[in-house]
């Protein structure tokens, strides 16, 4: 089983809309050996793989692939669904694959679906050892390549708080890029684009993300406003924190003042021992620390989004019950650390607890008069953790007051997206009432206790962070013209470009003759590729886009964006590309090209060569509407559409026309565009053809298009 070649195609490809690896695997002798020829194969492969169960395969039910494990299939086939069951069983869900033979005896094209390149490549290696050791009889651990794969997909894979965001987004027909390795993702494209990074956007404020930091700054200011805050005051050392609660009265909350997720905070302190120790505690995690009024009750994080409640989460403290004989660090294991919500990874929504290294636990036990290793009678309940442990949904407990009342918190920071942790007895009341006040605001506010609560229903988060950045109008999308074909390519870019410049648009083109913004060009090379693309479509002044794509960018790379407003294909000469990536036929050529159709948006439109029976089948492939062009129009495909009451734009005598079923309006003549007799050949009069039609799809009008095809010149039109 010898991979002879790996391909990422990280965009729309003949396979799927999604990225994917794209393996060329020769399973040499092997080919004579289905997997029901292999004795005690198909026992191994589910004995370590048992969850291939839910493969459900060509037959689609549970159990279809292996049915066809038993029957007899071959190791191409069997590596595309080992590959995805090691993903999903890392955590990357995984569930689109094929496998495919091609001219070659013995060579397969196997695909599987790719979240992240370098998952993917691992998940493929370990598969192929994983079916070879099942074949020979040879032992194999799936336990260590599942956790290798998953500690993988923990620091190369989108955190869940940015993952749900981009879900959100894709939910609403929004396109992502992943502009680093960490969380810094663009919704969008060009000019309609916004960024995130987890929970900060690019509405965030870095004035507003800065007083969040300073606890005592955001008191001033939520005070000065009339919204209920504990007082307090910034202390310097352990003598002056004792001498504030004396002033305050106890008990006290001593913390530091740009702390985190309740590191460094100790609450309901009684005595003198006790604050000093604690500001030890929280010295060690900030910069400042703040000593304040200890408010009763629960412990609540609100998540604000735009001004609006999007979920609230209530914190439970942590405690156990003695039995005699176990000391507190066994009762801990036994108690609370196996509660299948609690883990290391981000994915649980609350954290185990490790009392050899958790300050504010050892205080805790401290304050009650054990240690870790002490044994507490039996019976006794001893406190954990106080604080810390927010993952309890009550988002539909909140009174209308509470809800206004932050909103207003997060207004008067200046936080588009805020984590609002209050202090109350009952959520379900409001704060006056019960003297529950706001402790703390931050920036960034971690989404995980609100997607997967520890009780509760989850909450849309992500989708509440999308809406506030899109009306329910936007697409976060501009228009993209892609450009596809055997023949004309580059030179319908460089007309429609020059179209779209005079409708007004600042227009990024990639293509063969470079890469260009308006009117400057900052590469001259070769720039009809899935990098290029990419290009444009991050540049903020772009709102719109004229992408030229070759059959071999296809094959090796993917489409550069996910979907277009206008798909053209200029003509399709098969024979041209034959030879390479195992493409041997017509058919499936046609297949590789239809790609730039099948990402036609459905209010877009495919612009198709009406004279290519090729390229004028394509149009059954199209989500959107078929604009025909073609130098005649008696030709079966144009007349059935145009008798439909679809749109063509034809030659008719001398003249171009734009035809609407049988609405017929003139362009221009042919002795308009600016070429002579001799220069004039039918390629290059197709070329215009297709423009004209992709401007007239974008609502460019007829006077401006008569103007820009008119107003060219000679060498720009006769150019490749």
């Amino acid at each position: 089983m010898e991979f002879l070649k790996i391909l990422s195609l990280r965009g729309p490809n003949i396979w799927t809309y999604r990225p994917v690896l794209e393996v060329w695997l020769d399973i040499g002798v092997l080919e004579d050996s289905p997997s029901n020829t292999i004795p005690g194969f198909y026992e191994r492969l589910t004995a370590w793989l048992p969850t291939l169960i839910e493969h459900r395969c060509g037959i689609g039910e549970r159990g279809g692939f292996l049915q066809r494990l038993r029957e007899g299939t071959w190791p191409g086939h069997i590596l595309e669904h080992v590959t995805l069951e090691l993903q999903n069983l890392a955590g990357m869900q995984s569930g689109f694959g094929k496998a495919r033979e091609t001219s070659v005896r013995g060579v397969y094209k196997v695909v599987v679906r790719s979240r992240n390149e370098a998952v993917t490549r691992a998940a493929l290696a370990a598969a192929r050892d994983l079916i070879l050791a099942a074949m020979q009889d040879k032992p194999f651990e799936v336990a260590p390549v599942v956790a290798k794969l998953n500690d993988m997909v923990d620091s190369l894979c989108l955190g869940p708080s940015t993952a749900c965001i981009v879900d959100a987004a894709s939910d609403r027909g929004i396109p992502s890029i992943r502009l680093t390795e960490g969380n810094l993702v663009q919704l969008g494209y060009g000019v309609s684009q916004h960024r995130i990074w987890t929970a900060e956007t690019d509405q965030t404020s870095a004035i507003a993300e800065s007083i969040s930091r300073d606890k005592d700054l955001t008191k001033t200011l939520l005070s000065a406003c009339g919204v209920p805050v504990p007082e307090g005051r910034i202390v310097d050392n352990p003598a002056d924190a004792w001498e504030a609660a004396e002033d305050i009265g106890l008990p006290v909350v001593v913390k530091p003042t740009d702390g985190n997720h309740g590191r460094g905070v100790s609450t309901e302190l009684m005595t003198q021992e006790e604050v000093e120790a604690a500001f030890v505690l929280a010295d060690a995690q900030g910069s400042e620390v703040i000593v304040e009024r200890y408010i009763r009750g629960n412990e609540h994080r609100l998540l604000v989004v735009g001004g609006r409640l999007a979920a609230a989460a209530r914190g439970e403290t942590v405690s156990l019950v003695a039995d005699g004989k176990s000391t507190i660090r066994s009762l801990i294991a036994e108690q609370i650390n196996t509660d299948p919500r609690r883990g290391e990874a981000e994915e649980f929504p609350m954290d185990r607890v490790e009392i050899d290294t958790d300050a504010a636990a050892q205080f805790e036990l401290k304050r009650q008069g054990y240690a870790a290793d002490s044994v507490p009678e039996a019976g006794t309940e001893v406190l954990i953790q106080r604080n810390g442990n927010v993952a309890f949904d009550v988002t539909d407990l909140v009174h209308p007051e509470v809800a206004a009342t932050v909103s207003l918190a997060a207004r008067i920071v200046g936080l588009d997206i805020a984590g609002i942790d209050l202090v109350a007895e009952d959520i379900s009341r409001p704060l006056a009432e019960q003297g529950g006040a706001i402790v703390e605001i931050n920036a960034g506010p971690g989404l995980l206790m609100h997607l997967k609560p520890a009780s509760g229903e989850p909450r849309p988060v992500g989708r509440a962070i999308v809406d506030s950045l899109f009306t329910a109008e936007e697409t976060g999308r501009i228009p993209v013209v892609g450009i596809c074909g055997t023949q004309g390519k580059a030179q319908v870019a460089r007309i429609v470009t020059r179209l779209l410049k005079l409708a007004g648009y600042y227009v990024g083109l990639a293509s063969r003759d470079g890469l260009s913004f308006d009117k400057r060009i900052v590469d001259k090379r070769d720039s009809s590729n899935w990098s290029s693309a990419q290009k444009v479509l991050l540049n903020r002044s772009v709102n719109a886009a004229v992408i030229e794509n070759s059959i071999e960018t296809i094959l090796s790379e993917g489409l550069g964006y996910d979907r277009c407003q206008v798909g053209i294909i200029t003509n399709l000469e098969p024979a041209k590309h034959f030879g390479a990536y195992y493409i041997e036929t017509a058919e499936q050529v046609c297949n590789v090209v239809r790609t730039q159709i099948d990402v036609v948006l459905s209010n877009g439109v495919a612009v198709l060569n009406g004279a290519d029976p090729l390229v004028a089948a394509m149009a059954d492939y199209c989500d959107g509407e078929v604009i025909y062009f073609a130098r005649e129009g008696e030709l079966p495909a144009v007349t059935e559409h145009l008798q439909a009451g679809g749109r063509a734009v034809l030659v008719r005598g001398d003249k171009i026309v734009f035809c609407t079923g049988s609405d017929e309006v003139l362009l221009l003549t042919l002795c308009a565009v600016p070429m002579s007799a001799d220069e004039c050949n039918l390629s290059q009069l197709e070329n215009v053809l297709a423009a004209v039609a992709a401007a007239w799809a974008l609502g460019v009008s007829p006077s401006l298009i008569r103007a820009g095809i008119a107003s060219f010149e000679v060498a720009e039109i006769s150019a490749r």
